[in-house]
């Protein structure tokens, strides 16, 4: 088949959603097909676009799988700024658009079998079904987080006008495509209900991927401990996004009430500099930055203890990718989110750790000081993670059954 991919991240950015894409595609690539890819220009890391990849609003590339195209991201440091986000992504997505439409023709032929897009932003759903359209395939809108109820459950967004308008163009997004996949069943419910019921089975669960062979157990004394001034002392490590939908304040606390654990938080974002602030006066608690891909498992394998906080009403809207991975490099997992959704499902299922009630303060305190009284057992909670990873989201079973939706479609 011959499919056309819009992304907003693609390797080398360092987005998570870009790595998830970028295997897939490799995936796909394996199995015999013809890829071409519209994305953006690497800008994410610094939110900015990096050096050597500035100078032009559209580049493209011939590659092994097919193409890649990239286009101007009009990236903006302040994420808080709605309105400037939403022109960024309203100029990324016209740009996608050209690069979609031009993208893989050859002798004047226009026509693919699939389009796939992924969100947010979610303009972009429209613009691959225009694309569709033009270039008759069918479209797969595929959702890592439902926009607008994660902006709405944090407070980014509380103008009833742009809620409404959202929405609106959210169930228009979803009704046009011919599928829709989520991340969890929890996503699935939530946009199925969004839709007409007609339209209900076109919503597909199809969860993100792990890279078993890229993201493995270390030893747990790395190099990056030394860049970081640590040594051997136990590490409770939060790596990702640090924004507005991680109640990383919880973190903080934590720091504060067990002075004699070390703690990492690893990653930048909107909210970096007023969760420095907060813990200015904290001497157990580090701040790292992005590292490259290739050192992910370095990085993971630095904290023996890894927590993922997510606000109250996010668990249902949206699965932090960052589980997946943490599992995959053998660490324990210690969640902060809403109770029977997909992330405690996992721990759950795999042993590998256990979720409390976000935004709780007191219980995940609680619960960090019971894990780390039973350090003994985190070993093998840990190993759990990677075993069930391993025979559950491989990239390949993902990439099939991609596969086998676009050629129902």
């Amino acid at each position: 088949m011959k499919i056309v991919v819009l992304c907003p991240h693609f390797e080398p950015d360092t987005a998570p959603t870009g790595t998830v894409m970028t295997r897939l595609v490799e995936e796909l690539a394996r199995r015999g097909h013809q890829l071409h890819v519209v994305t953006a220009l690497p800008w994410y890391r610094s939110h900015r676009i990096e050096d050597g990849w500035d100078g032009t609003m559209l580049r493209r590339a011939t590659t092994r799988f097919g193409s890649v195209t990239r286009v101007h991201p009009f990236p903006g440091k302040d994420r808080s700024n709605i309105a400037r986000r939403a022109l960024g992504f309203g100029g990324f997505c016209l740009l996608a658009g050209w690069g979609a439409l031009t993208a893989g023709r050859q002798r004047g032929s226009g026509r693919v079998d699939a389009v796939l897009v992924m969100s947010p932003p979610l303009p972009l759903g429209l613009v691959g079904w225009a694309v569709a359209l033009i270039r008759r395939a069918p479209v797969v809108f595929n959702v890592q987080d439902v926009f607008p109820d994660a902006a709405v459950e944090t407070g980014a967004i509380t103008n009833r006008r742009i809620i409404s308008v959202a929405r609106w163009l959210e169930r228009i997004t979803y009704e046009r495509c011919d599928a829709v996949t989520v991340l969890s069943d929890d996503l699935a419910d939530n946009v199925s209900a969004k839709v007409r019921p007609s339209h209900r089975d076109a919503v597909v669960m199809i969860p993100n991927f792990v890279d078993t062979a890229a993201i493995t157990p270390q030893d747990r004394m790395t190099a990056y401990r030394r860049e970081l001034g640590i040594g051997d002392e136990f590490v409770v490590m939060y790596a990702g996004n640090v924004g507005l939908s991680q109640s990383l304040d919880l973190l903080v606390e934590a720091a504060r009430q067990i002075p004699d654990v070390t703690f990492v938080v690893n990653g930048d974002g909107s909210g970096r500099a007023q969760l420095e602030a907060a813990a200015s006066d904290l001497t157990n608690l580090r701040f790292g930055s992005f590292q490259p891909a290739a050192r992910l498992s370095e990085v993971l394998a630095t904290g023996d203890l890894h927590v993922v906080p997510l606000r109250a009403g996010l668990g249902r809207v949206s699965v932090p990718s960052k589980t997946y991975s943490i599992l995959a490099s053998g660490r324990p997992i210690l969640a902060a989110i809403d109770p029977g959704t997909e992330v405690p499902r996992i721990l759950a299922a795999s042993g590998a750790g256990r979720a409390v009630l976000p935004d709780r303060a007191d219980l995940f305190v609680a619960a960090l000081r019971e894990m780390l009284a039973e350090r003994a057992n985190l070993t093998s909670s840990g190993a759990s993670g990677r075993s069930w990873v391993e025979h559950h989201v491989s990239p390949a079973a993902v990439a099939e059954r991609y596969e086998a939706l676009f050629a129902t479609l």
